[in-house]
This record gives structure tokens, C-alpha cells and sequence, in this order.
């Protein structure tokens, strides 16, 4: 019997399917990721005083690592390194205040002396700091400053301190010389109205990776990108956990079990599932209409939230 062509199309998409599904699985409960101290002794980590990046600063100090932590409040700095050295008594801390918005050449060449101060010795960098909106603007109405934060904090510091970070992984011996972490988001892996430098900052940060992967996976340099949905923090301002929502703490334990894998990676598996395995095959207007109509309601409370803030300044 002949096998029509919409048949063929229709195996091959199953056949994809199954395979990428496959290759999930295996990754993310049989592979396993590297041991962080089998690329050196210290992990570097950005934007490490709250959710994601104070969670991943506890995890790779659980696995043996002394830990850079890196954010622009020195007070915070310190309270999460002495938290750290409390709870794991043999783990070294350092602590470097940065204002990843107004990175200049100054606090390029600050951090970079203290990258190779670290030399061989440095084994992963987690590019964690970032920010999106407050909430689902249309994009004339972002400030100029926003703008340009939104493109520091994301794209900047990132590019920045990859490059920092390379000629010191490369100038070292043996077979896993470094790894990088760099924290994307869904919105960049598609289109997101009313969030549109927030998701084009992130695709940059997808794409960046990705490439990278690539570039230095055969000269011994693991490179990843995840990009979560959702996770508890400030910045996505969900409170709680659950099943399909990890808290930080969580979610910093998968990036350690997913640490060397793929280029790509949602981490958290249910979201991995709903990511790779059921959004992709939707429709991209069906998609694009329910994100921009979710993202129209959120900014009117957005708004209305401002309102209430203002009267309650004037009754003061």
C-alpha cells in the first residue's frame, strides 16, 4: 500500500518528537551533570544575594566549592557570605560590590583583577544578574533609563564577563578546563509582547550561548544557557512554590544536576516538558494572542497597583 506524503510528515514529526523527548529524559535523570569541583576549586557567581543566585551559591558551596559571590550591595554581600561560611565551615568566600547597570571600564578591570587572582583555580561562572520589567509595558512606554538597565543587566554583563572569563579557562590543563552558566528565561526562547526587550535580551543571552556551546565544547569549556518559566523570586513575583513552580533553592539543585549537558535547558522538568515538548507545537499566533492578552491584563493591574501607591502618598 502507498505511503502518502502527509503520512511521511506525519512519522518523521512523531519520530522528532519522540527523539527529543528521549534525549530529555536521558539528560535530565540519567546522565547526570559534572561534579563543579571537577573544573576547579572556586565558582564565580552574579546577582548572588537573592533567589536564584544566593540559591546556586549555597548549592556550590554544598558540592565543596569556595564561592565569588558578586552583587551591587556590599551589606548583602557579606550577611550571604557569612551565612555560606556558617553552614559549610571548610568553604572560602570572597566578595566583590558591582553595579552591573553602569558596568564601566573601571568595574570591567575591577572584576577582571579579581577573576585572575582566582587563575586555575577558577572553575565555573554563573551569570546570574538581570532584571526584567515591573511589569508588561508597550515598548514606547519604557523610560530611557529602563532601557538602557534592561540592556546592561542582561546583555552587557553577560558578554562582559564571558569574555573575562575564557583566556583564564583556556590558558589551563586537562580535559574540563571551565563551565559557564548563564541564566536566560523562556520569554527568550519566543516572543513576548508587552515584555519585548526583557525577551530580545534574553534570546541574545540564548543565542550567545548556544553558539559559545559550540565554539568551546572540543577545547575543553562547557557552556549552558537555562531558561526557566517560572521560579519564586522578586523578580517573577510568585510566592510560592509548586508542582510546576520550583523555588530557587530547587531549581539551583537541577542547573548542579544539569551542569556540563546540554547548550539549552529549561532545568526544572515539567517545565522541560511544557517548554520543548508541548509549546513548541503550537501554533505561534495562538501562542502570541494568549501571551499578549495575559500580559494586557497584568499591566493594567500594574497600573492600577501605581494609582494606589500615589493616593496613598497624597494621604500621608
Amino acid at each position: 500500500m502507498a505511503v502518502s506524503v502527509f503520512e511521511v510528515i506525519g512519522y518523521l514529526a512523531v519520530g522528532v518528537y519522540t527523539l527529543k523527548l528521549l534525549n530529555g529524559v536521558f539528560n535530565r535523570f540519567l546522565k547526570g551533570g559534572v561534579k563543579p569541583t571537577a573544573y576547579g576549586k572556586w565558582a564565580v557567581i552574579t546577582g548572588a544575594t537573592d533567589g536564584i543566585g544566593k540559591a546556586m551559591s549555597f548549592e556550590f558551596a554544598k558540592k565543596g566549592m569556595n564561592i565569588l559571590l558578586i552583587s551591587r550591595t556590599q551589606s548583602k554581600l557579606d550577611l550571604v557570605a557569612k551565612e555560606i561560611v556558617e553552614k559549610f565551615p571548610g568553604v572560602e568566600t570572597e566578595t566583590l560590590a558591582v553595579d552591573y547597570s553602569n558596568f564601566d571600564d573601571d568595574k570591567i578591570e575591577k572584576v577582571r583583577s579579581a577573576l585572575e587572582k582566582l587563575g586555575g583555580d577558577f572553575g565555573v561562572l554563573v551569570n546570574n544578574v538581570g532584571m526584567s520589567y515591573d511589569f508588561p509595558l508597550y515598548f514606547h512606554e519604557l523610560t530611557d533609563q529602563k532601557t538602557m538597565d534592561l540592556l546592561n543587566l542582561n546583555v552587557t554583563s553577560t558578554t562582559v564577563m564571558t569574555r573575562l572569563a575564557l583566556p583564564i579557562f583556556l590558558a589551563k590543563e586537562g580535559k574540563k578546563k571551565g563551565a559557564i552558566v548563564n541564566i536566560g528565561s523562556y520569554a527568550g526562547l519566543y516572543p513576548s509582547p508587552l515584555l519585548a526587550e526583557y525577551s530580545a535580551a534574553k534570546s541574545y543571552v540564548e543565542k550567545l550561548s548556544n553558539s559559545l556551546y559550540y565554539e568551546y565544547k572540543d577545547q575543553g569549556i562547557d557552556i549552558q544557557c537555562h531558561s526557566p518559566l517560572y521560579i519564586v523570586s522578586k523578580m517573577s513575583k510568585f510566592k510560592k512554590s509548586t508542582l510546576f513552580i520550583p523555588s530557587a533553592e530547587a531549581y539551583a539543585k537541577t542547573v548542579l544536576s544539569l551542569l556540563g549537558g546540554n547548550a539549552v535547558v529549561s532545568g526544572h522538568w515539567l517545565q522541560s516538558i511544557a517548554t520543548f515538548g508541548v509549546i513548541d507545537y503550537i501554533p505561534q499566533s495562538i501562542l502570541m494572542a494568549k501571551t499578549k492578552s495575559m500580559h494586557l491584563s497584568i499591566r493594567k493591574k500594574g497600573f492600577r497597583k501605581l494609582e494606589r501607591e500615589k493616593d496613598a502618598k497624597k494621604t500621608q
